[in-house]
């Protein structure tokens, strides 16, 4: 049976995608800062689809952490997600700098570590697969978030083309706004977001994996999405970025 490791895997769609690899067949290893909420998590998947599930309780944003999953990966892992990110309230520079060296620590020096962990058993092996959780912000200019989401992106990319191989997969996944904790836990006011921008997880992650399957190396779920980021890409940079401040205002 192949095994999937999901970081962030307790909450939204690092718990979407434990939840369809699971349905998928795969042995699980979670990862999480929280214990108690990585044992309820790995119960319910448990019960409902009688897979084997691992648990490691890590916090990826210090190098202790880091190595404790490092080392779970050199055991061999079929599927990895990086998942685990998290938002700041404030803007940069007001930001303070410990929050976004934490930041830069999650966002991409653990996407780093843990892709070059997994990766020398995936070659021996012939096959694999790796997704690394971005963001649409990944194309536009706003503060650290969006920097950071944007190196997952050229990472993803960068990686793909240098491992050559197309049965072993790597993919920035880069979604809009999602129902999920992640705002909340962040303090954000989303009170001026349209409706009809928000995603469900389940439905991010079932397009995701479609994208994967099909070789792409970007997945940018939705239409809606889609379209906003094409446009975005032919709007003058100095106006983008004005629109991009007001969203981030509001």
């Amino acid at each position: 049976m192949p095994t999937a490791m999901i970081t962030g895997a307790t909450a939204g769609i690092g718990a979407a995608f434990a939840r369809r690899l699971a349905a998928d067949g795969f042995s699980l290893v979670l990862v999480s800062r929280d214990e108690s909420r990585l044992a309820e998590t790995a119960g319910r998947l448990k019960l409902r689809y009688g897979v084997a599930v691992e648990t490691l309780p890590a916090d990826l944003a210090t190098d202790d952490g880091l190595e404790v999953v490092e080392s779970r990966l050199r055991d061999g892992v079929d599927f990895l997600v990086n998942n685990a990110g998290f938002g700041h309230q404030g803007h940069f520079p007001d930001v303070p700098v410990e929050d976004e060296l934490r930041m830069l620590k999650l966002h991409c020096e653990a996407v780093l570590r843990l892709t070059l962990a997994v990766l020398p058993g995936m070659r021996a092996r012939g096959r694999g697969a790796v997704v690394n959780v971005a963001s649409v912000a990944a194309f536009f200019t706003r503060g650290t978030y969006s920097a950071s989401k944007a190196w997952v992106v050229n990472f993803s990319e960068s990686t793909a083309a240098e491992v050559g191989s197309p049965r072993i997969r790597i993919m920035a996944l880069c979604p809009g706004f999602v129902r999920t904790e992640f705002h909340q836990r962040a303090a954000m006011d989303i009170s001026g977001i349209a409706n009809f921008l928000w995603l469900e997880a389940d439905d991010v992650v079932n397009e995701a994996m479609r994208d994967l399957a099909l070789g792409r190396r970007v997945s940018i779920p939705d239409l809606r999405y889609k379209a906003i980021v094409g446009i975005g890409r032919l709007i003058p940079r100095a106006l983008m970025e004005r629109v991009s401040a007001r969203i981030a205002r509001r």
